[in-house]
């Protein structure tokens, strides 16, 4: 999945996210603000703009080159991004653990796009990286992101309390895992 298009629907797929998706990356967060911005922390000006997304997809890269994170965008073949997901904090090891988190654009919420991509990236996380344990937080009153999760069977764990500083105060997360498998692992 990491140098190949994944296809969610007939016209959406998941990609590898590329710094030179920068501006298009910037135009999808300018155009879904008031959507994210129940879920998201205040944002500086430059979030939305080429250079500020250039400068994070390079960290992305850097990441994804130390094998600490990996970041696909939602994509029709228009050259706009429609939403991303991201598995970070992966940890390899006795632990084989990651974070997941995902958002997808307003105007296409409601056709699945979230829980397919999901499932596509468990499953990729597994065959990769032979991840056991993947994590996941959404604000307590976002039920749809838990709906999602549930559906891709990710279990409530628990609330963690004043987690996250978002939209101007600190929310409390309520915290999700899935087991992608319980096989032995050896240990070098």
């Amino acid at each position: 999945m990491t140098d190949d298009r994944i296809s969610l629907t007939d016209d959406i797929a998941l990609r590898p996210a590329r710094v030179r998706d920068a501006a298009a990356v910037a135009r999808a967060y300018d155009r879904n603000r008031a959507h994210l911005g129940p879920w998201e922390p205040i944002r500086p000006d430059d979030y939305y703009t080429e250079q500020g997304q250039l400068v994070r997809l390079r960290d992305f890269a850097d990441g994804r080159r130390a094998g600490r994170q990996e970041r696909w965008v939602f994509d029709n073949g228009d050259g706009e991004v429609y939403g991303s997901i991201t598995l970070s904090n992966i940890e390899l090891g006795v632990f084989l653990n990651a974070r997941l988190g995902y958002w997808v654009e307003a105007s296409l919420n409601g056709r699945g796009l979230a829980t397919a991509a999901v499932r596509a990236v468990c499953d990729h996380a597994r065959q990769r990286w032979n991840i056991h344990r993947i994590e996941a937080g959404t604000n307590v009153e976002n039920h749809a992101s838990q709906r999602v999760l549930l559906k891709c069977g990710f279990e409530e764990i628990g609330r963690s309390r004043a987690h996250l500083f978002i939209n101007g105060r600190w929310a409390d997360s309520t915290q999700f895992h899935r087991i992608l498998h319980t096989d032995p692992v050896e240990v070098v």
